[in-house]
């Protein structure tokens, strides 16, 4: 029996690590990821969060620029994923926590990135807040999220999920940061570039032109400044 939303996104998450969907995110998303790693100015002083961090791909891409860099999951069984795939990066870590208490201390990191996790986490608010105390201050955060309201599109695949999830707008998550002190909030679309065959089959979109249009409408990373 599940007893609490974070205990769900374990079992579910675990059930994907175990089917190999770590492997598949990346491909999925690494060309939105790289566009919005450029955006990030990665210093090798940066000590950076991978928050939602899955299988640890976008961490080793974030290891080749920033200094430190640590992932934090929900699921354990990722976290051992990335563990055992990152054993080449002496400057990787991954730790097992929840996005509402994650395990570390005040003002650890310079920057965060979070790719594809922030609409699971069943207390947004919570989250913001944990964000904002382990960010230093003037620390920088880079949410990634494919699932939100000004992508009509997106909308096609929320029946498949097995976990409940937040489904807001851009304005509603600017509005959210601002609530929670962090500064400079600012978003932009990021769309993917990644080519669709023609012969691709999608079971997420009612069409294969749906998807085309999906991925020109892009990602919505969400941006902030720790005041």
């Amino acid at each position: 029996m599940v007893h609490n939303p974070d205990q769900q996104l374990q079992q579910e998450f675990n059930r994907w690590a175990e089917a190999g969907e770590g492997e598949k995110m990346e491909n999925h998303h690494l060309d939105i990821t790289n566009k919005t790693l450029r955006l990030m100015d990665l210093k090798k002083t940066d000590r950076v969060l991978d928050l939602g961090c899955g299988s640890g791909w976008a961490a080793r891409l974030l290891a080749k620029a920033a200094g430190e860099v640590t992932g934090v999951d929900v699921s354990d069984e990722m976290v051992k994923q990335a563990t055992a795939s990152s054993k080449n990066y002496a400057n990787v870590k991954f730790l097992w926590g929840s996005a509402q208490k994650i395990p570390s201390a005040d003002n650890s990191f310079d920057k965060m990135l979070s790719v594809e996790s922030f609409y699971y986490y069943a207390d947004q608010d919570a989250a913001l807040d944990e964000i904002f105390r382990v960010m230093a201050p003037g620390g920088r955060i880079f949410i990634l999220i494919n699932l939100y309201k000004d992508n009509e599109y997106s909308l096609q695949w929320v029946h498949l999920l097995k976990v409940p999830v937040h489904v807001r707008s851009a304005a509603e998550y600017m509005a959210m940061f601002e609530k929670h002190g962090f500064k400079d909030a600012a978003w932009k679309q990021i769309p993917d570039d990644t080519p669709t065959p023609d012969d691709y089959k999608t079971k997420s979109f009612r069409s294969l032109d749906d998807l085309k249009a999906f991925k020109r409408v892009g990602a919505l990373l969400l941006m902030g400044t720790k005041a």
